[in-house]
Order: C-alpha cells, then structure tokens, then sequence
C-alpha cells in the first residue's frame, strides 16, 4: 500500500460508513451580462483605472501609433529594442525596432523594459485582463518579468463576468489574470508596486469595427 492509498483509508475509516453525500453546489448566479458592449468598455476602463492602470482607447488603425505613444510617456527616451513583444502579435501592432521574445532565458527578459502582449479576454466587472499562454499572449514570463506590461485588448474580447470569461477560456492552459499592476503592502500596510510583476500596467482598448 502506498503512501497515498494509506492516508486515503484512514480517512474513509474517520468518516464512518454512514458519510453522506455532499450537496450539490448551488449556481444561481449570473452567467452572463447582457450591458450593451459601450457600456462593458466603459465599465472594464473604470475598474481597470482604479486599480492605477493607465488605459487608453484607439481605432483599429492606431494601435501602434498608440502603443509606442504609451511607451514613450511611461519609458522616456529609450531604445525601441528594449522592447519585446508576444511572438504571435499582430505585425500592426508592433511599435517599431520592438524584438519578438524567443525563449530567452529569464534574467534577459526581465532586463527588457517593457513587454507588448495581447490578451485571450478581458472581464469588465473585475477589470481583469487574461492571457492563456498562446502566441498572442505570449509565455507567461512575458508578462511577469519586464518591468512594464502593455496589452492590448479588442473590443470583442471584452466580457461582462468572470462566468462569461471561463466558459471562452481552455481551463488546460497556462492562464493568468491581470488586475492592475503588481502590487502588495508592507508591513506598515504602505502599498509596494511591481514586487511579483510588472510596476507599471498600460492597456490599449481598440474600438470594434465599423461597418
């Protein structure tokens, strides 16, 4: 008998033959919102915001314009290089001389000054941005080593709830989800940024199309 199987039998032992069967788990709650997408973009910019984020919203056409224009407010004068972005993004989206990631090791990535990723979904409600570790998102070192993030999150990726995020989302891959930049407080409860990620969060939020 392993290990396991012994704890295992000592705790069917503890709890008697007579164990019932636990409750079924109530779930009746929202599953989906139904908010008219501005308002689900208005309410994912607040909450985000609140959270010290900086967003800035744009056209399909202006993303990278955008992005470099963050960047250069947020870095100052810096080398464009110094930038690498998730090996699946879009070429439009890429700010100029930026470097795509390829696996390096981690102590290079986290010299790198900012990172440029898209994301699988964003949930309003909570202000959350989650990535899945796909080419557009990247690994999930893109997103925690550099000290600024940027992403950059469509119009149709926005979603009212976490139920309605989930059910978009593969429970097998590597997700992680962004609320705000990092942060925690110290012993004096004085908040302290960028301690298990990046210190500084910039969202893009692109316009849907128009016909």
């Amino acid at each position: 008998m392993s290990a396991r199987d012994d704890v295992l039998s000592r705790i069917r032992s503890a709890l008697g033959p007579d164990r019932s069967v636990p409750p079924e788990a109530v779930r009746d709650y929202r599953l989906t919102d139904d908010r008219p997408l501005d308002v689900l973009l208005d309410v994912l910019v607040d909450r985000v915001e609140d959270y010290r984020a900086t967003v800035a919203r744009c056209g399909q056409d202006q993303v990278r314009t955008t992005v470099q224009r963050l960047l250069t407010e947020t870095l100052g004068e810096h080398d464009p290089a110094d930038v690498v972005v998730a090996p699946g993004l879009p070429a439009p989206w890429r700010p100029e001389g930026s470097t795509e990631d390829d696996d390096r090791p981690a102590v290079e990535l986290a010299a790198r000054a900012a990172a440029v990723t898209g994301v699988a979904v964003a949930i309003a409600e909570t202000g959350t941005l989650v990535l899945d570790g796909s080419p557009t998102s990247g690994r999930r070192a893109l997103s925690l080593l550099p000290d600024c993030l940027v992403c950059v999150v469509t119009a149709d990726q926005v979603v009212g709830n976490v139920p309605e995020a989930l059910a978009r989302l593969d429970p097998l891959r590597p997700l992680t989800m962004v609320s705000g930049p990092s942060a925690t407080s110290d012993i004096e409860l004085e908040r302290v940024e960028g301690v298990h990620g990046p210190r500084t969060l910039l969202v893009v939020l692109v316009a849907p199309a128009t016909d």
